[in-house]
Parts: structure tokens; sequence; C-alpha cells
């Protein structure tokens, strides 16, 4: 598209191109990976989510994977997030789909606290033995979405829509290590500066360490 806007007499590159595509939602037609396949054998928790009022820190942590497209291939991003203040505790990239970098995302939110269930999709990472079964050994209930049911995780869900949106594709990551280096100065944006309206206009690391100002709503399930 970028050199057919070039052949036309239009100097444009492709970041600008691309950015006027996702705008008018147009885009090629292409495999795109999939970031939750269940496994036969593992266990799979219930939802324990439906009816319950998040109203504290710590109290409900949620984790799902998402891929990052760059220039020839992908790459999977991962984040552990605290439903009530938004604050995203950690977050590992990998140009696999293992079960390794959501441990390592795992342990890192967990080495500062830790949450009294903690909700994913039944994607095979979240299921392995590895996974809940340090969970277990922590003491932390373990939630699962239903099938087909990403409404249930919607918190991190719109996570990933400003990760896309606001840093993503904006940058246009060429390499691994680029996407390293932009994201980790992204997400401290986000905990650090980036104020939602959900949260009285706070940001939410002012939320997770307990010192907001006034009062917002629960979270009803």
């Amino acid at each position: 598209m970028t050199a057919w806007f070039r052949s036309e007499g239009y100097p444009v590159n492709h970041k600008r191109v691309a950015r006027l595509m996702r705008k008018r939602g147009i885009e090629a037609i292409y495999p795109k990976p999939r970031t939750s396949v269940p496994h036969p054998e593992h266990r799979v928790y219930p939802y324990l989510l439906r009816g319950v009022e998040v109203n504290r820190t710590n109290q409900v942590w949620s984790t799902d994977i998402t891929y990052i497209r760059l220039h020839g291939g992908f790459i999977y991003l991962v984040a552990v997030m605290d439903w009530y203040s938004r604050y995203v505790l950690s977050w590992a990239l990998s140009i696999t789909m293992d079960v390794s970098f959501c441990l390592e995302a795992l342990n890192e939110a967990l080495s500062g606290a830790q949450p009294e269930i903690f909700n994913s999709d039944q994607g095979a990472q979240f299921t392995s033995c590895d996974f809940t079964g340090r969970l277990e050994s922590a003491g932390i209930r373990i939630s699962m979405d239903g099938r087909g049911r990403a409404m249930d995780n919607i918190f991190i869900e719109r996570l990933w829509r400003t990760v896309k949106q606001e840093e993503v594709y904006i940058k246009d990551y060429r390499t691994p290590r680029e996407a390293t280096q932009e994201l980790e100065r992204f997400f401290i944006r986000y905990n650090e500066h980036r104020q939602h309206s959900s949260l009285g206009y706070q940001t939410p690391a002012t939320v997770y360490a307990g010192k907001a100002k006034g009062t917002f709503p629960s979270i009803l399930i």
C-alpha cells in the first residue's frame, strides 16, 4: 500500500499508512496467532467472580496473553493486573507460548503481594500444573473464565486495547529488544501517570498504594 501511494505521488512512509489503515479498520488478511489454547488433560477451575463486589486492592488479580506484531513475526505479552486499581503488577515478553514467561510474570507479581483470587482464561499456560501449583502453594483461590467469554476478564482486555492503540500501533516495533524497551516505558507511564476516570482521575499506582483521594465505586462483576 505504501508503494502504491508513493507511485501516485504521495510522499508517505509505512508507519503513517499503517496508522491510517488501522484507524479505518483496514487490514490485510493473514493468519493471527492463537493466544488461548486449552489443554485437554489440564484441570479447569470454576469461575469465582460472578456477583462479586471488588472493593479493595489485592482482592482480585487477573492475567492474560496477547500478541505483539513485529516486522516479520510476532512476540507474546503476558501481564498480571490488580482489578480494583487497574495497576499492572508485572509483565513479560516471549517469542514462544510456553508457560515459563507466564510464571516469570506471576512470580514477579507475587514477590510484592498476593491476591485473594487469581483469575485467568483456560489457556494451557494458566491451567498447567506449574502455574496453578504456584498459586495453590500460596493459598490463592483460582478462578477461570468460561470458554469463549472474554468479557469475564474485561479489565485486562481493556488494558490490551490501550497498549495497542496508545503504544504498539504507533511505534511499529521492529525487534523484540525494541518492544521490550518501549513497553517498559509504556507500563511506567500507564501505572504512574495515566489517569483513569473510573478511579476518580487518579493513577493506578496511587490507588494501589492506598494514597487515593476521595472514593469511587466498587466493581460489581
